[in-house]
């Protein structure tokens, strides 16, 4: 581990040529990426041999191979990067009308086709250069929920799987339960012998993906019988229409899913416990402008989306 002293005789360049190299594993696709002349990145790359001790690249027949210490490098370089650039980026003043930052979010296409639809528009409007990176969550992002907010911007995700970090309450959703409209086993309203015997899609199934509704079925003595399991919830009216299943959404996706002219809506036959959905966020962009401004944008779409959803 370099010391503080060698660190500043460092060229952090290097960072940039080591990040190149991990990512195409050829000097010559590398240097094109960069805009360098091989021997330019060739120079970079023994020169980070040296400080490694290791060769990064090691030759096998007509291609390269990253090293087991490069591999381990692979996803540090790009947090690493990705923290230098947001280092640099910052300004004292900032003005979102002229800002060209990018703001990167992770959570699930829910999160995304209802908020993050409309946190979009607002940006489009009052920040025509800002540019959001909207990314899907998976479990393994929300089990190192620190180290992904270290090099991101805000993961936006209910209550109930993260502690410890600062978030703001965005929106608040209920459930319900959707069905194909030829589904003549069931009526016009849901019962819960027809949630015991019916087939379902769930979204998400493990120890750190569930959604409190699938759970608070389990809770209630009831062990759906789950014929497919999803990543995502927008996809779920395609595995429902023209069968027996029953799937769980969020109502504010209600509308989305009607758009299927096979699919129909339901109203859960328990009370099903709502969730406050968050953006979540790591210390160390509490007192940033720029995240603040992002901050309040995701809290006044959460508010717009309540409304739009409100009774009356």
């Amino acid at each position: 581990m370099p010391t503080s002293t060698s660190l500043a005789r460092l060229d952090l360049n290097l960072l940039v040529s080591l990040d190149a190299l991990l990512t195409e594993r050829s000097v010559t696709r590398a240097a094109e990426r960069l805009n360098l002349s091989q021997p330019a990145l060739s120079a970079s790359l023994a020169r980070l041999r040296v400080h490694f001790n290791d060769q990064i690249l090691a030759r096998q027949g007509n291609s390269y191979q990253l090293t087991p210490l490069a591999s381990r490098l692979a996803e540090q370089t790009g947090i690493a990067l990705d923290a230098a650039q947001r280092v640099f980026a910052s300004q004292a003043a900032w003005d979102p009308s002229e800002s060209t930052r990018e703001f990167t979010v992770y959570g699930s296409d829910y999160g995304f086709a209802t908020v993050g639809r409309v946190v979009a528009d607002l940006a489009a409007e009052r920040a025509p250069h800002v540019r959001f990176r909207f990314m899907q969550h998976t479990p393994k992002i929300v089990e190192d929920a620190v180290g992904t907010l270290r090099s991101s911007d805000g993961l936006l995700l209910p209550h109930g799987f993260l502690t410890d970090l600062p978030y703001v309450d965005v929106s608040s959703d209920g459930w319900v339960v959707i069905a194909s409209a030829d589904n003549d086993l069931i009526g016009e309203t849901l019962s819960m012998a027809d949630v015991a015997s019916s087939p379902w899609v769930f979204t998400y199934q493990s120890r750190s993906a569930f959604t409190s509704a699938s759970r608070q079925l389990q809770q209630l003595g009831i062990e759906p019988t789950v014929e497919c399991v999803v990543e995502g919830f927008l996809t779920l009216p395609s595995f429902i229409a023209g069968t027996r299943r029953l799937g769980l959404i969020q109502a504010h996706l209600t509308e989305f899913a009607l758009q299927n002219p096979r699919i129909r809506v339901l109203a859960t036959p328990f009370e099903a416990t709502r969730i406050t959905n968050a953006l979540w966020w790591h210390p160390i962009h509490r007192s940033d402008p720029e995240h603040e401004w992002m901050r309040a944008l995701f809290v006044e779409a959460g508010g717009m989306i309540d409304t739009a959803s409100s009774p009356g």
